[in-house]
């Protein structure tokens, strides 16, 4: 018979043994070592149904294939673009991949991705030697307009986004906002009111500061609701569930 030895959430450490007994299956951040299910990191413990897996707290970003990334368009090449998505080397974005239509030969690049605009793309591609192809051929991706851009850890990034989008999907109710967060942690802000949109990014800093707390989802609303006070738009409503 199976044993869980933490509680949901609990923090844990690299080599803390979270259950033992087969009845339990490890995910992210966990591994099997005999009968014993242990850390493979310093974070939150979440213990879904069989599964449980361990949300880092803190590291960079290492890029993976099919993460949704923001980056920023850093070099317009001959056949190509380079995208800075926060990492020590820089993604590729090749013509295939970055446009439907036909691009003639010798087209002017510039046209379509300019240097210092952001894009929503795809890693398609990441060899052994870390290069990086990414796409924008995909639900979603897209040039990014005007907005903040705001970087965060990205291993808070799966609390930040919230259960089925809960709390990203609350921030954006309350403050009006567009928010698009890439797995890599960069974030994209834009809203019609320069305070609301200060507040979608307190909230934001408040989730990525409290991260390892249970209760936090109606402590950001409490905060949201709070700052807002006032606006005609801001109804009581839950627009959340717990994580």
């Amino acid at each position: 018979m199976g044993k869980i030895l933490i509680k949901d959430k609990d923090i844990v450490v690299p080599g803390d043994v979270l259950a033992e007994g087969m009845d339990y299956l490890p995910a992210g951040g966990a591994f099997r070592e005999k009968d014993n299910i242990i850390s493979s990191q310093l974070g939150l413990a979440i213990i879904s149904g069989r599964l449980i897996r361990v949300i880092a707290l803190n590291g960079r970003y290492v890029p993976k294939r099919g993460d949704n990334v923001i980056g920023r368009i850093s070099t317009v090449a001959a056949n190509n673009w380079f995208v800075d998505i926060g990492y020590a080397d820089e993604a590729m974005l090749g013509l295939k991949e970055a446009v439907q239509e036909y691009v003639p030969r010798g087209a002017e690049l510039t046209n379509y991705y300019k240097v210092g605009e952001y894009v929503l793309c795809k890693i398609t591609n990441v060899t052994r030697s870390k290069l990086i192809d990414v796409s924008m051929k995909g639900p979603g991706l897209r040039k990014l307009g005007e907005g903040r851009m705001l970087q965060v850890v990205s291993a808070k990034v799966p609390r930040i986004i919230g259960k089925a989008g809960s709390m990203i999907t609350m921030i954006k109710d309350l403050t009006d906002c567009r928010i698009t967060i890439g797995q890599n942690g960069i974030t994209w802000i834009s809203g019609t009111d320069p305070d609301k949109e200060a507040v979608a990014v307190e909230a934001i800093r408040m989730i990525e500061a409290n991260s390892h707390k249970t209760g936090l989802t109606e402590e950001v609303e409490k905060f949201l609701r709070s700052k807002l006070k006032g606006e005609k738009n801001v109804q009581k409503k839950k627009w959340w569930k717990r994580f």
